[in-house]
């Protein structure tokens, strides 16, 4: 930025031209943290996708973070070409509370997800950020031939948990486990796995995620999908984050794979 002084750190439009996209300014250099432009999503559209969609009732305020709100609403970016996976995070009320973006993909990756379906067993790392594009999470899906392992860690590379795969047909599960013990699962209700129910160690429901249909022109042809998480109770930590982090990558880390085949 240009003047006598620099301003205070924020979110500003992306000075290297990228439209609709903002870039934050740490107070003295741009960084590489992006998100779409806009500070919330339109009120009707949260509204149309946490009552009418996913059926689930406004909840109080929960403090204005990815990890104290009731109910979190992800929406991937359109993109008619889908080289890496962007996610906006909003609570009930349309307010910005973060990203989830696909990270460390070279050239060569971006072109074999463009000229083969090769990509969806490769490695795949993503950063959950919150509202000013600090991270929060780091996420990292190993290769795969079948089926998917999640490893959740800190920013300081410190490991939450894994959320494992335990099937490959029929309705798709998955344990979420910490140092050594399984705290809970996800259970896709459906053979699709569109919606998932998450329950804790004693097969209690603990949340709830839904994928809520995004229009047929949506569906027909882009890759983008919509999904509200619902948290029916406080959660400590470790099992917090990771239904979270399972909420904010079940499309990508967890579905990676041909459209609608888990």
């Amino acid at each position: 930025m240009t003047g006598h002084a620099n301003p205070s750190a924020g979110w500003y439009a992306d000075p290297y031209g990228a439209p609709d996209l903002l870039r934050w300014w740490d107070g003295a250099q741009w960084t590489d943290q992006t998100q779409p432009a806009g500070t919330g999503a339109d009120p009707g559209w949260i509204d149309q996708q946490v009552r009418q969609r996913a059926g689930v009732d406004q909840a109080g305020a929960g403090g204005g973070t990815l990890f104290t709100e009731p109910v979190l609403v992800v929406s991937q970016k359109t993109k008619l070409i889908e080289l890496t996976n962007e996610y906006s995070v909003f609570d009930q009320n349309g307010n910005t509370l973060g990203t989830v973006t696909q990270v460390g993909q070279s050239g060569l990756k971006k072109a074999a997800r463009f000229l083969t379906s090769l990509d969806q067993y490769m490695t795949h790392r993503l950063e959950i950020r919150d509202s000013t594009g600090q991270p929060q999470l780091m996420l990292t899906r190993p290769a795969k031939l079948i089926k998917s392992r999640v490893i959740v860690a800190r920013p300081d590379g410190g490991q939450v948990g894994e959320i494992v795969q335990q099937n490959a047909i029929g309705k798709i599960n998955f344990a979420i486990e910490a140092g050594g013990q399984q705290l809970g699962a996800i259970r896709g209700e459906n053979w699709r796995a569109w919606n998932f129910a998450i329950v804790d160690h004693t097969g209690a429901e603990i949340a709830r995620i839904t994928k809520t249909w995004e229009g047929l022109a949506r569906t027909m042809f882009t890759t983008a999908d919509n999904y509200v998480l619902q948290i029916h109770r406080p959660l400590a930590d470790p099992l917090l984050s990771l239904v979270v982090a399972a909420a904010l990558t079940v499309d990508t880390a967890l579905k990676q794979d041909a459209r609608g085949f888990g």
